[in-house]
């Protein structure tokens, strides 16, 4: 086990059930039209829409690998059910079982290295007040072991004797998520490390030790070693400016392994020795490249470590030798995206969460001696002809200023020439948009709507530079990045001037009121998924480790008030035009309610078409089946209205 921080900050896991449609006060466009419009062929294209939609939607899910202390079964998070559980089998596929029922969503599993104890993580409700339990086969009811409440909890990982469980916690109310230690002997929790902000903890062997990950700001995060006795920290990765260090790993007492970029572009793996007084000695490279980044890595046996790269958005598997330093190709994966990688306890096996455009999200199993690779989860696609999904183009265009940009292409079915198109801007705002399976793209492109998916300046996995090129008052480019992605599928050809959408959630949700509010005449329709439109408000009522990771890349809240409110659309929403389909969770802590409750009542009041779709007991993104169905055909129906 060890730490791996790959969630984008605005975008972690969440949790989801049910649905309330808000209808607007003005009648849209499609119910004038009924009129018009024979009942019957309506009623059987609204079917058709619904059927079609609502299978891609429908699509399952399973992620999150845990190994049994033998190496002969994984548990892992399925939503085979409808809603994520926690389910098992044996190693090679078979033998499968749901094992948990749980009135909500879990999130994750780590099985104990001790027995058949396990521990997940639920978010009562949905929302980000994730609890933790233990549960096992022989215990009648889940224990709780965190707070409860409104508390924040995130599993890290179980000691390697399965004593001692690791998890972050806001519960002290200093506003971080600090370390804490669960110990199964006595009962009792004990903090280790106190974090501004968020952090995580990786443990030792011996648990004699820990690193705590540490994030500064966003883009700026760091490791320290900790001495779980006396309580010492050594920080192990000194470095000016920015940089992330996003992984770490103790090869054994006294040798780290850890993800970085310090004094580099791109991610990579570097060695540190402890010395016999516990300070760490310098960081060392021992395995990088110039055309990608380390997303993960795990040690295996016989001193080989698995190393897996993001290159250009698509997963490559290599294996380093720490005796030799000779790296060599792993196995071609059958899906364009890895992520997940857990090292079985002999080494010998990885388990590892694949995802492709035209794949849905499975837990494979790896055996690294023979490089064979079995799928153990099947992702129901009922009704759903994977051959017939669309792959990605990868295309390449200038910005404004001349610097290079990026997005895949899910051209429409039967398209020839221009024709109607959404942009679609991924959470983070330090995330990337990758060829991973995204129902909403499969659907709209099945429906005769192209989809342009774009990593504008801001994003990660192109280097250090280029995603610190929206902080603070360079976030105008990033959204002047929108300009010039319309200029460019228009441009090429690709879409049709005046058929253009425009979607995103999270700091995407931000990026689609940018571009309604900045550029009102390009696009024709939006949809604003638990989007930020108010610095202010965000700033005010997110979670306040949100809020204090948060000041580098947007700006400090005080010092730069006039900067934020310049950024943030909600003081230009009067000059939207576009119909506009808003969706939020109402437990969303993240990016709270209030900010699409503020875009919903401007439109309404100017008479904008607009239509607000709330998930009750959702949070920040939808998880149940039956609300990404939901959601899923409002947008498509939105578009194929306005569009």
């Amino acid at each position: 086990m060890n730490h791996k921080f790959t969630g984008t900050l605005l975008c972690p896991l969440a949790f989801a059930a049910a649905l309330t449609a808000c209808s607007p006060s003005s009648p849209p466009a499609s119910e004038q039209a009924e009129a018009e419009t024979p009942v019957t062929e309506v009623s059987a294209a609204e079917d058709n829409l619904e059927t079609m939609v609502s299978r891609m939607a429908a699509i399952g899910y399973s992620f999150g690998p845990s190994w049994s202390p033998q190496g002969d079964r994984l548990a892992f998070i399925s939503s085979a059910s409808g809603v994520p559980q926690v389910w098992a089998g044996n190693a090679d596929g078979s033998g499968l079982e749901q094992i948990t029922d749980f009135p909500d969503q879990v999130g994750g599993v780590l099985l104990s290295p001790a027995g058949d104890e396990y521990a997940v993580s639920i978010a009562p409700g949905g929302g980000l007040n994730t609890q933790i339990y233990l549960a096992s086969v022989t215990r009648e009811e889940p224990l709780m072991i965190t707070a409860g409440g409104e508390v924040n909890n995130w599993l890290n990982e179980w000691s390697k004797d399965g004593r001692y469980l690791s998890y972050s916690s806001n519960v002290a109310g200093t506003g971080g998520m600090d370390c804490w230690l669960y110990d199964t002997q006595s009962g009792e929790s004990s903090q280790i490390a106190v974090n501004d902000g968020i952090g995580t903890c990786t443990l030792s062997p011996d648990s004699s030790r820990a690193i705590a990950w540490r994030m500064r700001s966003r883009g700026n995060t760091d490791m320290y070693l900790l001495d779980l006795s006396s309580g010492a920290e050594h920080l192990l990765t000194p470095h000016v400016g920015v940089a992330v260090a996003n992984q770490a790993e103790f090869i054994d007492e006294d040798s780290v392994l850890i993800s970085t970029n310090i004094d580099r572009e791109m991610i990579a793996l570097a060695r540190i020795e402890i010395g016999p007084d516990g300070a760490p000695g310098p960081l060392n490279y021992i395995a990088g490249r110039e055309n990608a980044e380390l997303a993960g890595f795990e040690l295996l046996a016989e001193d080989q470590v698995a190393l897996m790269w993001n290159a250009a958005g698509r997963s490559e598997l290599q294996y380093l030798d720490l005796a030799s330093g000779e790296i060599s190709a792993g196995a071609v994966l059958p899906a364009e995206i890895a992520g997940g990688m857990e090292a079985s306890p002999d080494g010998s096996a990885l388990a590892l969460t694949l995802s492709g455009s035209a794949t849905p999200t499975n837990v494979w199993f790896l055996d690294v001696g023979t490089g064979a690779l079995n799928q153990i989860s099947a992702s129901p696609h009922e009704g759903v002809d994977l051959t017939s999904l669309v792959r990605p183009e990868l295309h390449t265009y200038k910005a404004h200023d001349g610097l290079e940009l990026s997005g895949w292409l899910y051209r429409a079915a039967g398209a020839n020439g221009a024709g109607a198109m959404v942009l679609s801007f991924h959470g983070g705002p330090e995330g990337q948009e990758r060829p991973g399976f995204r129902s909403i793209y499969q659907a709209l492109a099945a429906r005769g709507i192209s989809v342009f998916a774009p990593n504008v300046r801001g994003s990660s996995g192109f280097g250090k530079t280029f995603v610190n090129l929206d902080n603070g008052a360079l976030r105008f480019d990033g959204v002047k990045d929108i300009e010039s992605t319309v200029k460019y599928v228009t441009g090429a050809g690709l879409a049709e001037a005046g058929r253009i959408g425009i979607m995103g959630g999270s700091y995407g949700g931000y990026m689609v009121m940018a571009g309604l509010t900045t550029y009102p005449e390009l696009f024709a329709a939006g949809a604003n998924l638990y989007g930020v439109v108010n610095f202010e408000t965000f700033f005010a009522q997110t979670e306040p480790w949100m809020a204090a990771i948060s000041t580098v890349e947007y700006g400090d809240p005080v010092k730069d008030k006039e900067l934020l409110e310049q950024l943030s659309p909600i003081h230009k929403v009067d000059r939207v035009i576009a119909p506009t389909i808003v969706l939020h969770g109402a437990n969303d802590t993240n990016v709270p309610v209030v900010e699409a409750e503020q875009v919903v009542e401007s439109l309404e009041q100017r008479d904008v078409p607009v239509k607000y779709v709330l998930f009750p007991d959702e949070g920040h993104g939808w998880r149940k089946t039956e609300n990404r169905v939901t959601s899923d055909v409002e947008i498509v129906r939105w578009f194929e209205e306005y569009l």
